[in-house]
């Protein structure tokens, strides 16, 4: 996995998304990150003790097309910057979507009957 700074992280992420118009899907996954790389250690019977929380939480964001792999990891102060930059990418980028099919017949039958008083 390639770790890219945010707008490296914008512009891949475009030419992931026009790379996946013949075939394939772009996976995104946003979460929290707390910069920890390493898992943290087993339960053991002596009490062990838990590093203290972060000051900061940042977020973690990958992108997956076939094999290719790219990441970026974004600071809290960048949020809204780097939330406007993507929301723009991606509506650049959906509009080849298939539209979703109506459902034909109305309302459904439940088996259920009504109360009355």
């Amino acid at each position: 996995m390639v770790l890219l700074d945010n707008e490296a992280f914008l512009g891949e992420l475009g030419r992931m998304f026009g790379r996946s118009r013949t075939a394939g899907t772009v996976n995104i996954t946003m979460k929290r990150y707390d910069g920890r790389t390493k898992p943290d250690p087993r339960p053991s019977k002596a009490p062990a003790v838990a590093p203290p929380p972060p000051a900061e939480y940042k977020c973690l964001v990958r992108a997956k097309l076939r094999n290719k792999k790219i990441a970026t990891v974004i600071n809290a102060k960048d949020v809204n910057k780097f939330q406007l930059a993507y929301v723009n990418v991606l509506r650049s980028n959906m509009d080849k979507m298939k539209k979703l099919k109506e459902k034909k017949g109305g309302t459904k039958r439940t088996g259920r009957k009504k109360a009355t008083q």
